[in-house]
């Protein structure tokens, strides 16, 4: 018998009607004899609707009581998948996330998870009970209830499986499994049977949004295989799990792409030890994240120095560099929120060359110009023209091959 942990996002819930599904497939899979932990979210634009009234009243919110309200959607959830379960004769138990004790630090909106309680979880699975999980939340020492930030649901479902040590956490959304792109960018983009940890981490910091990157951090950590399926469509999904060296690696596994992307240049900087440091730690104190950075060599004693930021943090950063400016002897400063990063990302790479000439050639072909190149053990990324984002990623799919089931 075998323990598997489930997760059912927002549209999976998003209707009575949408549940009573859910509990259907809880009910199928618990009649192939496993024992069964199920982590929901709230209903689809449920928490978006708790946040607006949040807002009615105060913008930003306290974050404390933002916690309070936030967490009521996934409460509704767990309460009427827990009826639906009942309703069929099925024995089921819903818990929050206080109620579990999932033990996280005090960081309102965006916790992180210290500890997990798994002993009532355990003795409820020991008596033939269903456990029904709020995602997405969590208490800390004090008492306070806590939110783990946009998809947190993923994170909570994995951390229940690692605790667990469950046999696998599924992951049911509104797609299918994880695909080689966008499939509504490149029709014929195909869908990956698996992917390893380490792959799936590079696609989720390079823009796909299948999985939240922690889920997939925790996941790795704790060496718990995930698997993502729909909760519409039956079919196997994709299984991430740990790399199966006995496998051919496919050159190229999937081309990840991120719109909120903008850079800044600064014209002209000293070319001297620690500006670097002093330009970036203006940025950090100012809680804005840098991603890719480049410098130029230096000529006539200045160089330039480039990098990208979220498109949310573009003005605040760009503000604070103009208003920098003199005290660093910076010549100028430039700013462009219409890019946009486009990865390629393999654990072939490590075995293969080429691969960035063919990534390079293929943009070529079409036209598009590289601002910024950033590579890595197995994903090369680059920045190009807003503009330019979907003809660039379809022709990185055709240039490797990807819509093939074994590429050439």
């Amino acid at each position: 018998m075998a323990l598997i942990v489930q997760k059912y996002g927002g549209t999976s819930v998003g209707s009575v009607e949408r549940i009573s599904a859910v509990a259907d497939k809880v009910l199928a899979t618990r009649a192939q004899g496993h024992d069964l932990v199920v982590v929901v979210s709230a209903m689809s634009g449920e928490t978006d609707r708790l946040l607006k009234l949040a807002k009615s009243f105060a913008d930003p919110p306290n974050s404390r009581e933002l916690d309070v309200v936030l967490t009521t959607g996934e409460q509704v959830t767990i309460g009427l998948l827990g009826i639906a379960l009942e309703a069929r004769g099925c024995p089921a138990r819903s818990y929050t996330g206080a109620q579990v004790r999932i033990v996280t630090d005090s960081a309102f909106t965006k916790a992180r998870i210290v500890s997990i309680d798994d002993k009532p979880i355990r003795a409820d699975l020991a008596l033939g009970r269903v456990v029904v999980v709020a995602g997405f939340q969590g208490v800390d020492v004090e008492g306070n209830i806590t939110t783990l930030g946009r998809g947190g649901s993923d994170t909570t479902a994995v951390a229940l499986a690692a605790a667990l040590k469950a046999n696998e956490c599924q992951i049911y959304t509104d797609v299918d499994g994880v695909y080689t792109t966008d499939p509504r960018i490149v029709p014929d983009a195909r869908r990956l049977s698996r992917v390893c940890f380490e792959e799936m981490l590079e696609m989720a910091s390079l823009g796909s949004k299948v999985l939240q990157i922690r889920s997939v951090e925790f996941a790795s950590k704790y060496n718990v295989p995930l698997r993502v399926l729909s909760s519409f469509i039956e079919g196997p999904g994709t299984l991430i799990a740990p790399e199966d060296k006995t496998m051919e690696q496919a050159l190229i596994s999937g081309i990840a792409f991120n719109r909120d992307e903008a850079k800044l240049t600064l014209v002209g900087v000293p070319d001297r030890p620690g500006i670097a440091y002093q330009i970036l730690a203006d940025v950090a104190d100012a809680n804005v994240e840098v991603d890719m950075i480049i410098q130029n060599i230096g000529a006539d004693g200045t160089t330039d120095f480039t990098f990208t930021v979220h498109r949310n943090d573009y003005k605040k950063a760009l503000q604070l560099l103009q208003e920098r400016a003199s005290k660093l002897g910076v010549r100028e400063v430039r700013g462009d929120n219409r890019i946009a990063k486009i990865s390629v990302v393999g654990l072939g790479m490590r075995s293969h060359a080429g691969v960035a000439s063919t990534m390079f050639k293929a943009l070529a072909n079409e036209g598009i110009n590289i601002q910024m190149i950033s590579t890595s053990e197995i994903k090369i990324s680059v920045v190009v023209d807003e503009k330019y984002l979907e003809l660039g990623v379809r022709a990185l799919h055709a240039a490797f091959h990807l819509e093939e089931a074994g590429q050439k």
